[in-house]
């Protein structure tokens, strides 16, 4: 890109949680140049297990989105554009290429079914990845949907669909989306004994790309709609929580990130494929060529609540006289436990907030029983970083010091990969956050109640004997 076309917008498609597009505008020095948020109508969930959206929804948001966001840029220094979106969500679609049906959102379980299928056909691809396909995972919808969509000629994925929008033709899918549809990165093929298997059509899979791949251009009626320059380039992004990592700044080998929101997220980057017996962690590949280990804990929002008004007292009071842990919600449950009864609502709230670090905790010895170390300081970004005294926690009972990085909007993520399609020099982390260091005074005590923690886990069998050696190691 010459200094003339600096500027690199992303395109964030969310389709669980708050629906919505975000687009938003960075320059090549990542500054922030403009952003919006335009809301997409709520899921449809109905018995059975089916969660779906309305495909048709999601192009008017994203051409009003990008009209708002390029409205006082210049548009001849827009250099290019790249699409992030929740992963997942599946779209039927016709012999044109447009929906011929709902989109089957991450959280439909119509193909549980075919994924346990799934799962023992490819057991050896799977072993080798580490990965372990849930019930929800995309590849077990796509064979339901090719099973009783009649209408449907194929599949897409959201940024395929943005993507089509952007360039008037059919585009490939990136890496990472294609991940959970059955897509095997380690040997850069479709899992086509799988799909075949489940009666998938070859013909309804698309093309993979890496990630920072330029698929296409922008063509001129799309250009004329949404102030983007005609053949700017269109370059492959990520799954919205790889982008979030990149947004974060965990771009190189031991660089990891933590996203907190309804979830808590962690993402880092190694050379090398760290295959996980257990799949806790899955991998996508680098746009380098590297790996990107991940997982996700269903570590609610729960101890995020009422922070600001409690924080303060909660910070006074000092390591708490209890441990708070809750069951997974695979269980079928989410109740809460304590082992003690607590002495006020300060003390439940600062039980809750170790017991948040003490995920955070449990998932870096988990990595390290993998032989992967974190190196730097640990990233972190989302809602719950507005409370400092969370983060604090986290910092001391880990030993690691915490950056709270100035972005991790998946969006933000995907401008920044699509400018390493277009700039030499790959991908670069923005830098600046602010640094959260350990209290060492309290250390001892926390870990303390660390072990305690891990004990509960162990005693109740959520926790291997191997992992809780490492814990209290």
């Amino acid at each position: 890109m010459s200094t003339l076309t600096s500027i690199t917008i992303g395109i964030g498609v969310a389709t669980l949680g708050a629906p919505g597009v975000q687009a938003l505008a960075v320059a090549e020095d990542g500054h922030l140049l403009a952003s919006t948020l335009v809301p997409l109508p709520a899921p449809v969930r109905r018995g059975a297990g089916r969660s779906e959206h309305d495909p048709r929804t999601w192009w008017p948001a994203v051409e009003r989105a990008l009209c708002q966001v390029t409205a006082d840029l210049p548009r001849a220094e827009i250099g290019a554009v790249a699409v992030t979106a929740t992963s997942g969500t599946i779209v039927p679609v016709n012999r044109r290429g447009l929906a011929a049906g709902p989109a089957l959102l991450p959280d439909d379980l119509r193909g549980a079914e075919f994924n346990s299928r799934a799962a023992e056909l490819g057991a050896s691809r799977w072993a080798a990845l580490g990965l372990s396909l849930p019930p929800t995972a995309a590849l077990g919808r796509v064979a339901w949907l090719a099973e009783h969509a009649r209408e449907a000629a194929g599949i897409r994925h959201v940024p395929e669909l943005i993507g089509q929008q952007l360039t008037g033709s059919r585009v490939a899918v990136d890496a990472a989306n294609a991940l959970w549809t059955g897509y095997d990165p380690l040997a850069g093929e479709w899992a086509s004994e799988v799909h075949d298997a489940l009666a998938v059509p070859s013909k309804w899979l698309p093309e993979v790309a890496a990630p920072a791949t330029v698929l296409g251009t922008v063509s001129r009626t799309t250009a004329a709609l949404t102030g983007l320059p005609k053949n700017c380039p269109v370059v492959a992004g990520m799954t919205a929580s790889c982008a979030g990592q990149i947004a974060a700044g965990a771009i190189s080998p031991g660089r990891f990130a933590a996203l907190l929101g309804p979830t808590y997220v962690l993402k880092g980057v190694t050379e090398a494929l760290v295959p996980d017996p257990s799949g806790t962690l899955h991998n996508h590949r680098h746009p380098n060529g590297w790996w990107l280990p991940g997982g996700t804990s269903d570590l609610g929002a729960e101890p995020f609540q009422d922070t600001e008004r409690l924080d303060e007292a909660a910070a006074a009071r000092g390591p708490a006289e209890l441990v708070v842990y809750r069951e997974s919600r695979t269980t079928g449950e989410s109740r809460e436990h304590t082992t003690a009864e607590p002495a006020d609502e300060v003390e439940l709230h600062r039980a809750r907030l170790e017991s948040a670090a003490f995920v955070e905790r449990l998932a870096l010895d988990h990595l390290r029983r993998l032989g992967i170390e974190p190196t730097g300081p640990l990233l972190t970004t989302g809602p719950g970083t507005s409370s400092l005294l969370w983060t604090q926690l986290r910092a001391t009972l880990t030993g690691l010091v915490i950056e709270v990085a100035p972005h991790g909007d998946p969006a933000y993520g995907a401008a920044l990969l699509a400018a390493a399609g277009v700039r030499p020099g790959g991908l670069r982390a923005t830098g600046g956050g602010t640094l959260v260091e350990p209290v060492v005074a309290e250390q001892p005590a926390l870990s303390a109640n660390y072990h305690r923690f891990c004990r509960e886990l162990h005693d109740r069998g959520w926790i291997d004997d191997e992992l809780h050696a490492v814990t209290t190691s």
